[in-house]
């Protein structure tokens, strides 16, 4: 491979690649479950590629294999879209057998133009919004997870892993730091993955439910930090892979254990200055910070469907499980799905506790921004701040079921507009066809108390 190619390569792979010959790069994309999808290429080919062709109906494809009702669709072709790659992304697989980089791609039809609903390009599609008012979004995600025992039978109840004491992971151990030392050799992995890929891990926690784990990141540029989401899910599975566990993303694998978030720390920068437009110059918060919260409690119950995209994912939503039902927003206050954190004036932020581990990292932290976006251009004001308990005194603002969450998306033209009709539509198509399969299968539960009783 030429050498000029590789000094091009951002930092970390040039140091995992050191006196090795590359043998073969990953071509990446992500789907809308956040899959990663594309080719596996010999590095000398690579070098000679500008780009690659896959069909755009992977976007089609549902969580199951199966497709989205895309054959009525007006037009619908299966055409081939053209994925050139972005080399800042360019990271080492540590966990294969030889020496394989991953490089993530843009999607891109015929004429250029970016396919729309590509998630990366909705989140870059935001983003540019933002850019276009002259602010520069800032996020940082919080990661939350379960290492649970290799579960091969979908009928068997998912059960929390063997730690390495012998003992199942136990609950309620929230923060103690003899239940991280439990999953001691899996941590090691993840810390040795991240660092060989570039990434930066700001801490890494128990959080209250049986083996389950959480990790933050530093904050940073909103494509940036969703790449690093993407590509943690895969390393931290591949670490759990190492160790005889699985590690799950589903909002909530375990019944009666707390739900798993991916809460996103949002602020905005002013691009001349640099300052926090959240903050004014003697520190006190702004309009635009009110504004902010203001779009989330207003476009939150549309977005929904992005931010919790499957039937298990409003399992999550249950009172007193540091799970949001409510759209309040408090200063300090975790009962309140909309938090403001402790802060300087100059890190003030807004913490969306809404999202679940289980959205596709680009598409939720895209939708969590675009209706922030929306109540800054629309100066929309939030209710009062809430003090006390935000469970007791609220029923639930969210939808809590897939289909009334979907209703709401469909019913959003401010939200699409900013995320883009065409995504809007083929998400909405996708969703609604997993649904109607979920609602097809009859559940266990269902035969125990209905089968001799009614």
């Amino acid at each position: 491979m030429a050498e000029d190619w590789i000094k091009n390569l951002p930092e970390a792979a040039q140091a995992f690649l050191e006196g090795r010959r590359l043998d073969e790069v990953e071509c990446i994309i992500s789907d809308l479950p956040g899959i990663a999808r594309g080719k596996a290429v010999p590095a000398s080919k690579f070098a000679r590629q500008d780009y690659f062709h896959l069909p755009d109906s992977i976007f089609y494809q549902t969580i199951t294999g199966d497709w989205g009702e895309a054959a009525g669709d007006e037009g619908f072709i299966e055409r081939d879209m053209i994925l050139k790659p972005d080399m800042s992304t360019a990271s080492a697989a540590p966990w294969t057998g030889d020496w394989t980089l991953q490089v993530i791609h843009d999607a891109f039809d015929r004429g250029g133009d970016p396919i729309e609903f590509a998630p990366r390009n909705v989140l870059k599609r935001v983003v540019s919004l933002y850019e276009a008012k002259g602010w520069t979004p800032v996020v940082a995600p919080e990661m939350e997870f379960f290492l649970v025992a290799r579960n091969l039978d979908p009928a068997k109840e998912i059960e929390p892993m063997m730690g390495r004491s012998g003992r199942p992971a136990a609950a309620r151990q929230a923060y103690s730091m003899t239940a991280v030392d439990e999953f001691g050799p899996v941590i090691d992995d993840i810390y040795d993955f991240a660092e060989a890929q570039g990434f930066e891990i700001d801490g890494i926690t128990q959080e209250g439910g049986a083996g389950q784990l959480e990790i933050n990141l530093l904050h940073g540029d909103p494509v940036k930090l969703a790449d690093e989401v993407f590509y943690f899910k895969r390393l931290i599975r591949e670490a759990a892979l190492r160790h005889d566990c699985f590690a799950t993303f589903m909002a909530k694998p375990i019944a009666d254990e707390p739900g798993s978030a991916m809460h996103i720390h949002h602020s905005v920068l002013d691009k001349e200055t640099g300052k926090n437009i959240f903050s004014g110059p003697q520190g006190g918060e702004t309009d635009a910070f009110f504004y902010f919260i203001g779009g989330l409690q207003k476009y939150l119950p549309a977005a929904v469907a992005v931010l919790a995209p499957y039937v298990n994912s409003y399992r999550r939503f249950v009172r007193d499980h540091a799970a949001p039902i409510n759209l309040e927003w408090g200063r300090d206050n975790r009962t309140t799905g909309i938090r403001v954190p402790l802060s300087s004036p100059a890190s003030r932020r807004v913490e969306n506790r809404i999202a679940g581990m289980d959205c596709n990292p680009y598409l939720g932290i895209a939708a969590s921004l675009a209706c922030g976006y929306l109540g800054l251009i629309q100066e929309e004001r939030p209710d009062k701040s809430f003090k006390g308990d935000a469970y007791e005194d609220s029923e639930g603002d969210l939808p809590r079921v897939m289909g009334d969450a979907l209703d709401l998306f469909d019913e959003a033209p401010d939200l699409h507009a900013v995320l883009g009709e065409e995504f809007a539509r083929v998400y909405s198509i996708v969703k609604r066809t997993e649904y109607e399969e979920f609602l097809q299968v009859i559940s266990p539960w269902e035969r125990e108390h209905l089968l001799l009783n009614v």
